[in-house]
């Protein structure tokens, strides 16, 4: 469960409901995204079952810092999950502090920087409850072979990938993001997620383990060319609708490849937080710390609030997957129909 003990100190937060940065206002708001929580995950979830989330979280965290407030949002919306896969990590220091926030059952991976050029200098991470996920002792960057790419390129931003087991279900989990930019003599958006899809579903094949891709994809909706390359692998690809705050696009994705009796989907969702914090009700409240967060006045606040509001959380919405773990019965009954000298 997500802390929320430093709401009471009075050095860090002022106490009142009326201003954005008050511990009540603030308190207010996580009542607010708790409720939308609860009606979307928490109340409908099965007892024996894993929940994975996946959000671009906008430039977590580069250039003027986020608001306090927006920190405990975002880690109430992960504390939902058990395991969560993060793109767009601009600083190692955010998802400490998420992990802070978040409590001392979490724990977290982040990958390499992809550097300047199209990987904008982005990491990757996966943030995960160790009360509700085993790390399974393999973690890297995924190598794709010599030629994969056209003109032998690698990817804008390498993949990152970690197995982990949750009850009965081992899996791999790899975390994508796909460049959208695509220049001249590049790999192209498909191409990339066509060889990620193509070398995670032969190790799928080969471990007959599941392999889960992760992330945001960049595609613009299911019948986009990486999808199809995707579908035509072996993975099985949820429609999780538009993804993009600032659009119609499907951006975000988890899909799945291996065993199909082992990847028993229960339900499935995309979080619309900004139904529940930085809403337009609060926007006339949010002129004045927008201004002195990003020292500028927005001479059109209202034409300016999405973008900043978007700033604070993220251009994405998260979404997520629940996932059967429990297969103690069918074991059982597999067992219970041996014969005599048969293997299981």
């Amino acid at each position: 469960m997500a802390f929320y003990q430093s709401l009471r100190d009075e050095t860090r937060y002022q106490r009142g409901t009326s201003e954005p940065g008050q511990a009540g206002w603030i308190a207010e708001r996580l009542l607010r995204l708790r409720a939308l929580l609860n009606a979307q995950i928490v109340s409908r979830r099965r007892p024996d079952s894993l929940v994975i989330g996946s959000w671009n979280i906008q430039h977590f965290d580069a250039g003027k810092p986020r608001l306090a407030e927006s920190f405990h949002y975002i880690a109430e919306i992960i504390d939902k999950f058990d395991l969560c896969a993060i793109q767009e990590v601009r600083d190692q220091s955010s998802v400490e502090r998420l992990v802070r926030l978040l409590g001392p059952s979490w724990d977290y991976f982040i990958n390499d920087s992809s550097g300047d050029g199209r990987g904008n200098h982005e990491r990757m991470a996966f943030v995960f409850n160790r009360n509700r996920i085993l790390f399974w002792h393999l973690i890297g960057e995924l190598v794709i072979p010599k030629g994969a790419l056209p003109n032998d390129e690698q990817f804008g931003r390498t993949p990152f990938f970690a197995a982990f087991q949750a009850g009965w279900f081992k899996f791999t989990l790899c975390s994508a993001h796909i460049v959208f930019t695509e220049e001249e003599g590049r790999p192209l958006r498909e191409d990339e997620i066509r060889v990620v899809g193509e070398e995670l579903a032969k190790r799928a094949k080969e471990t007959e383990e599941v392999h889960v891709l992760i992330g945001d994809l960049n595609t613009d909706d299911q019948t986009s060319e990486g999808i199809v390359a995707l579908k035509k692998a072996g993975f099985l690809v949820p429609e999780f609708g538009p993804t993009s705050l600032k659009g119609k696009k499907h951006y975000d994705h988890i899909a799945f490849a291996g065993p199909a009796d082992e990847s028993h989907m229960l339900a499935k969702g995309a979080i619309a937080w900004n139904e529940a914090v930085f809403t337009p009700a609060d926007m006339e409240a949010y002129r004045t710390p927008a201004e002195r967060t990003y020292e500028k006045t927005y001479a059109d606040w209202p034409g300016s609030y999405l973008d900043w509001s978007l700033r604070e959380m993220s251009d994405h919405l998260p979404v997520w997957i629940e996932l059967k773990i429990d297969y103690s019965n069918e074991y059982l009954s597999r067992t219970q129909e041996l014969k005599a000298g048969e293997r299981p």
